[in-house]
């Protein structure tokens, strides 16, 4: 493997130990930034922070945000906009129909899997458009931080994480090619690995948390 490709190894390596660190460390407290109170409790601008937060606070959350530049989509840009609907339409759907706490670890560890969905993507082995109802599945789950709450900071809420998804969306699309030539063919298949490696260890973290 040359000398480029480790590098951009070792960048997603780090990027991914973050990730598990942080969930060793105490996975809840990665979806619920700075502290804040939760729907109903929340104003405005905690509302509009939380909604910034979630998503890149979460390692699963943001792990699988940056995984989607590994993938080597068609057109990656053309996927923002789609991909931004369906999570924010999983965040809407949680508002209709809350999930129950009792299910709470199995839908973080699915939420996880997706981590592997990614990996299995990028080896071509399932389909790109996969990527868009579990992205939904995280958005569902996002959303659940602010169930409860008041029109207004549901709207920051929504903003937020429009903000902060689109945002990050948008700039792993656009270097994604950059990053793929980084890594070589070899290097996308040992990264793919990598995030599947990923994706099982957080689910099994998420069902004995």
């Amino acid at each position: 493997m040359s000398k480029r490709n480790t590098r951009a190894l070792c960048g997603l390596g780090v990027v991914a130990l973050t990730g598990l660190l942080l969930t060793s460390a105490g996975p809840a407290g990665a979806h619920h930034p700075f502290a804040m109170a939760e729907g109903g409790e929340m104003n405005a601008l905690q509302g509009l922070l939380s909604g910034i937060g979630h998503p890149l606070l979460g390692p699963d959350h943001l792990l699988f945000l940056l995984a989607i530049g590994l993938i080597g989509l068609r057109r990656p840009v053309a996927w923002v906009l789609p991909l931004l609907a369906f999570a924010l339409g999983g965040a809407v759907l949680t508002q209709i129909f809350p999930l129950a706490a009792s299910l709470e670890p199995a839908a973080e560890a699915l939420v996880s899997l997706g981590l592997a969905v990614e990996g299995l993507i990028a080896l071509n082995i399932i389909p790109a458009g996969i990527l868009l109802p579990v992205i939904g599945l995280h958005g569902y789950l996002l959303g659940g931080a602010i169930v409860g709450a008041e029109s207004t900071p549901l709207f920051t809420y929504f903003l937020g994480l429009l903000i902060a998804q689109g945002a990050l969306l948008l700039a792993v699309s656009l270097g994604s090619k950059r990053l793929l030539d980084a890594l070589g063919a070899e290097g996308k298949r040992v990264a793919a690995g990598i995030w599947i490696g990923i994706g099982g260890a957080f689910a099994w973290a998420a069902l004995v948390a």
